[in-house]
Formats: structure tokens, C-alpha cells, sequence
């Protein structure tokens, strides 16, 4: 079967440099624009393929999901969006299982790949919008802009980032009434037991614990000192980090045997963390996946640093 796929994207792709017309005879499941009983073209339904967690949300609340036909796998949210058919992991895609669904579109962020994927999707007459990545709220803003404009929703995908706008600006107002020192706080992502990493500046954890008002142990101060992107946890780094408390992922803190597993990593029970049992934890793609959801992120972390160091 795999043979199969392959040799019809390969099909697909020679005739694409033979023409448009030569590919419309060669994809049988391709979805045609239907002809109405007045005999007028209707418009083609769009067949779209969401490859980031964060863009299929958007989707959803442009309420866009009907033109849905795939996802990748950090598709958690909303739940229903788990019933589609997958297409893999965003990093390791193949062109096979994105086009055995003969979509119209493929929209992925710039973190999405391979490379070499995404070209094999073009070359086979499927269009490819690589958003960027940007870890930050007017990065969010812009996303929505682009998905309401390859959606056909521009004026809802303005309705909605106004909306964001107000409940981002209520978040941050919270974040800044609180009276306190800034906490220092070591990141953890743990979602395998055999790769512990802890997040450094230039990462989307980075991101929110800077938006929270937190100070990021492993981002250094100012640009200076610390390391950009993940690096795996060493016993002396955390001991010297001196995190007042550990953020990590619902995702991890399972994979990881909980609050006692997360304890017991390396070098943490010397921390002040540690020795507080301050743990906190956030699902997975609400705290790094930078959607729709952002604002709430923000609240709720800001309130857990309160409720964590309270105790």
C-alpha cells in the first residue's frame, strides 16, 4: 500500500510539470467544482489539511472546521478535532499521508517538516501556507489574520483578534497589580523519560514565564550568561539555577510519575523548588502552543505562580 501512495505522489508530481490539466485527469480524488442546475460553476469546497496545534485551533474558533479534512498530532484542542484523520507528527510529515487526502490546502507554521515534504506537497498542485512561528501575542494576531484570509473569513478573523486584544490586555493588567518579587522559575519538559530538557531563551516557555513576569533561571539576565533554545537538565545547572519553582507540561508531569517523579530528576531536591515541592503544571499546547487560548494561558499561569508560592 505504501508503495501505492508513494508511486501516485510521484504520479501527480511529473504530471504537475506536464500541466494543470494533465493533473486534474490524474487525481481522481481530487474535489472538482460542482456545476450547478442553472449550469453555472459553484465554488470549489475547500480540503484543508492544519498541520500545528495552534492553527487547527484557530480554525475552529473561525469556525472554519468544516473545510477540516486532516490534522497533525499536536491537534489536541478542541477534543473533536482528535477525530480527524491524522497526518503525523509536524516535524516528521510525509507527502503520502497528506495527499491520500486530497486536500486543496496545507496550512503549517514554519516549524513543520520536512522541508523536502513540503516541497513534494507543492510539486503535486497543492497549495502550502507556512505561517510563522512567532512566540509572541501579535505573532498569534497575525496568524488569525492569515488563516481568515485562506479560510474566506477576514472580517470574523478581525472580530476575533479584537476579541483576544481585550482578553490579553485584561491577563496582562493582573499579571501587573501583583505585589511581589519576580519568581524565578526553571522550565522542564519531560515528555519522555529518557529526554529531559530544560528551556533556555529564545523558546516559547521563555516567552510566557517573560509575559508572566517570572524570570526564566536558564534565559540569563539582560541576553548575558544562560543558553538559547532546550538543553538537556544536569544536576549542576539546576543546583546553581536556584529556581523558586519548577514549570512543566500535564503531558510531562504524567510521563514523568507525577509531582514525586518530577522531585527525584537530578539535582532538583537541592533547590529551593525542590525543597518546597513547588510544581507547576500546564497542559502542553494551552502554555507553548500560542493560540486562541493565549490570554487564558496567561491567567491561569499567573495564578498558579500566586497559589505555588503562597504555600
Amino acid at each position: 500500500m505504501r508503495r501505492m501512495i508513494a508511486a501516485s505522489v510521484a504520479r501527480r508530481i511529473a504530471l504537475k510539470k506536464m500541466g494543470a490539466g494533465a493533473l486534474a485527469l490524474a487525481a481522481p480524488m481530487q474535489v472538482l467544482a460542482a456545476v450547478s442546475d442553472a449550469g453555472k460553476p459553484l465554488v470549489k469546497a475547500r480540503r484543508i489539511v492544519s498541520v500545528g496545534g495552534a492553527l487547527t485551533e484557530i480554525v475552529y474558533a473561525l469556525e472554519a472546521q468544516g473545510e477540516l479534512v486532516g490534522v497533525d498530532t499536536t491537534s489536541l484542542y478542541p477534543a473533536v478535532a482528535q477525530q480527524l484523520p491524522q497526518v503525523g507528527y509536524a516535524r516528521t510529515l510525509s507527502a503520502e499521508g497528506v495527499l491520500s487526502l486530497a486536500p486543496t490546502q496545507l496550512i503549517a507554521t514554519e516549524e513543520a517538516g520536512p522541508q523536502t515534504v513540503l516541497r513534494q506537497v507543492r510539486d503535486a498542485g497543492v497549495p502550502v501556507a507556512v505561517l510563522s512561528a512567532n512566540n509572541k501575542f501579535e505573532g498569534l494576531l497575525e496568524r488569525v489574520k492569515q488563516v481568515g484570509q485562506i479560510t474566506g473569513r477576514a472580517e470574523p478573523a478581525a472580530r476575533l483578534a479584537h476579541t483576544l486584544q481585550q482578553q490579553w490586555s485584561g491577563a496582562l493588567a493582573k499579571v501587573q497589580q501583583r505585589q511581589h518579587a519576580p519568581v524565578r522559575v526553571l522550565f522542564i519538559l519531560a515528555h519522555a523519560p529518557n529526554q529531559v530538557m530544560v528551556g533556555g531563551r529564545e523558546t516559547g516557555a521563555d516567552a510566557m514565564l517573560a509575559y508572566a513576569g517570572a524570570v526564566n533561571v536558564m534565559g540569563g539576565q539582560g541576553g548575558q550568561g544562560g543558553f538559547a533554545g532546550y538543553k538537556p537538565l544536569t544536576p549542576e545547572a539546576v543546583i546553581a539555577a536556584r529556581p523558586d519553582l519548577v514549570l512543566v507540561t500535564d503531558q510531562g508531569l504524567k510521563a514523568s510519575g507525577g509531582v514525586d517523579g518530577i522531585l527525584k530528576l537530578p539535582g532538583l531536591a537541592q533547590t529551593p523548588a525542590g525543597r518546597k515541592h513547588r510544581i507547576v503544571s500546564l497542559e502542553a499546547m494551552l502554555l507553548l502552543g500560542f493560540g486562541p487560548r493565549m490570554p487564558q494561558a496567561l491567567a491561569e499561569l499567573d495564578a498558579a505562580f500566586a497559589k505555588a508560592m503562597a504555600a
